[in-house]
């Protein structure tokens, strides 16, 4: 049986960072029915984190959310919202490319294969070395982390940093 966040009710999965006695903390912002702090078990997925926000509101299109993804301690996860929140990113929009514009940072988290490669510098192999990063490591904390993906050297980092975004 799915609910109203569109998945089934469980959600197995290793967890890939967790917060005192085995728990994670995440924001959950933007267009949902409860947002705020919420506490969910380790391993708990977006999908766990929408339904602890009472579900998104009606009318909200989930589709740029990874309802499956699993989550970090500390993460924030902003719903019907578009693009990233304007945090201080004074670099403007993204440039270069081959893909659509985007009107803020690339998401490491978030983003496609095919989003990824329209970064600078970024083709498939390496899009497909961050998502495997981010896969393994229960996705990125900082933009810093994107150094220790294979591939991605001084050079690289400082063309892509203005960029991204966790």
């Amino acid at each position: 049986m799915t609910d109203d966040v569109g998945v089934p009710e469980s959600s197995p999965g290793p967890p890939p960072t967790t917060g005192p006695g085995g728990h994670i903390v995440v924001d959950v912002s933007g267009k949902v029915r409860s947002p705020g702090i919420h506490q969910l078990p380790s391993g708990a997925r977006v999908a766990d984190a929408l339904r602890a926000a009472g579900g998104a509101r009606p009318g909200v299109d989930l589709t740029g959310i990874n309802r499956a993804r699993v989550l970090m301690d500390g993460e924030q996860i902003v719903v019907g919202v578009p693009g990233p929140p304007a945090a201080g990113s004074a670099g403007g929009a993204a440039a270069g490319g081959s893909g659509s514009p985007t009107s803020g940072p690339v998401s490491l988290n978030r983003a496609t294969l095919e989003q990824l490669d329209t970064l600078p510098g970024v083709g498939p192999v390496l899009a497909q070395h961050i998502v495997d990063y981010r896969t393994q490591h229960g996705g990125f904390r900082s933009v810093d982390e994107l150094r220790e993906v294979n591939g991605i050297g001084d050079r690289r980092f400082a063309d892509l940093q203005p960029l991204v975004g966790p």
